[in-house]
């Protein structure tokens, strides 16, 4: 039997992360940190756990961050290439314009990550049933599906008893399915050239659809797994504590016994209490009884004595004064927040931006 080739893969990397501003006014929102590592680091970790030895970066808004932070991929094992998008062109256009770094080969297989979701569903399970076909037919295109308690919120991907995607269907109120796309595809390496090269494209409202008008085969791996798009604060903050605490599965780190990841530089007074998944990094500075439980503390932050931080994102250099609380905050880098003031709940703080009482 001939072995067939490793997969390669493309993590669609662009996008401004807007809705998690102000995090992202000075860096792509794919290297924020999630249960102590860059977000990135994890979807590395995991494509190289299912033997892919090649992945590309389609990168777009602040390109240049992404290689002194991720390298060349020796660390996972896999080479890494990085690709800019010189104009947004969706996630069809994305996934065009990188065609050039992939192989050549018609049938080889091509891993898409979207580069903002959290998933511990099983990518060799879903490379297997990609390439073991359907009754002798090739798959042309393999998308993983969860399911949903309330669907509403999403469009829907009903598939039939083979799981042949039967249609794509926009948000409802009476959803036909509870079966959701969870932003990893396996694309048959010749179905990308068939996407309009730079142009705007969406592969979910254009090319899947359009795929599956032409009786091309286009198949639901459908597994209930762990999944979380992190494209908002409170979403970072939900899915780097289950990285902590292990209710994520992921290559990248281990869970922490402890309740909380403290890097070895930080400074943590003794009376200071530090655990609910939190994430401290390096050179912050905790005070005497300051309270932190399921927060992200990022590099050089500084928390004063008494502060309450709860569930919260505290960017690089923000200063958070004594006895201050913040519950579902987000700060961005260099923010105060002065003595004994309390943030309104869900509050977000500007760079540089200062809240006194």
């Amino acid at each position: 039997m001939t072995e067939l080739p490793p997969p390669e893969a493309v993590i669609v990397a662009g996008g401004f992360g807007t809705r998690l501003l102000p995090l992202t006014a000075r860096r792509p929102k794919h290297l924020l940190d999630v249960g102590g590592v860059p977000f990135l680091e994890h979807q590395i970790a995991r494509l190289a756990e299912a033997g892919v030895e090649h992945i590309v970066l389609a990168t777009s808004y602040q390109a240049d961050m992404f290689a002194p932070v991720l390298g060349d991929g020796s660390r996972w094992g896999v080479r890494l290439d990085y690709v800019l998008e010189e104009e947004p062109l969706g996630t069809g256009g994305a996934i065009r314009n990188v065609a050039g770094a992939l192989t050549d080969d018609p049938n080889g297989a091509v891993i898409i990550l979207n580069g903002d979701v959290l998933s511990g569903h099983d990518l060799a399970g879903q490379l297997a049933d990609f390439r073991a076909g359907r009754n002798g037919r090739r798959v042309d295109v393999s998308l993983h599906l969860v399911e949903v308690e309330d669907a509403r919120a999403f469009g829907c991907v009903p598939t039939d008893e083979e799981g042949r995607v039967l249609d794509f269907v926009e948000k409802s109120d009476h959803p036909v399915t509870n079966q959701v796309n969870a932003g990893c595809y396996i694309f048959r390496r010749d179905i990308i050239d068939t996407i309009a090269p730079d142009t705007v494209v969406s592969v979910e409202r254009e090319t899947f659809p359009g795929l599956v008008a032409d009786g091309r085969l286009v198949v639901g791996f459908v597994e209930t797994a762990y999944w979380r798009d992190v494209g908002t604060p409170a979403a970072l903050v939900a899915a780097s504590r289950d990285v902590v605490l292990g209710t994520a599965p992921t290559p990248a780190v281990d869970a922490v016994e402890s309740g909380a990841r403290v890097d070895p530089s930080a400074s943590v007074a003794g009376t200071a209490t530090v655990g609910g998944g939190s994430v401290v990094m390096a050179d912050v500075v905790i005070e005497d009884a300051a309270e932190i439980s399921g927060s992200v503390l990022m590099t050089g932050a500084r928390i004063g004595a008494g502060a309450r931080i709860t569930d919260s994102v505290v960017g690089p250099g923000a200063v958070v004064g004594e006895k201050a609380v913040l519950t579902e905050a987000t700060l961005g880098d260099d923010a105060t927040i002065g003595a004994s003031v309390t943030l309104p709940v869900g509050e977000r703080v500007d760079c540089g931006e200062a809240r006194e009482g």
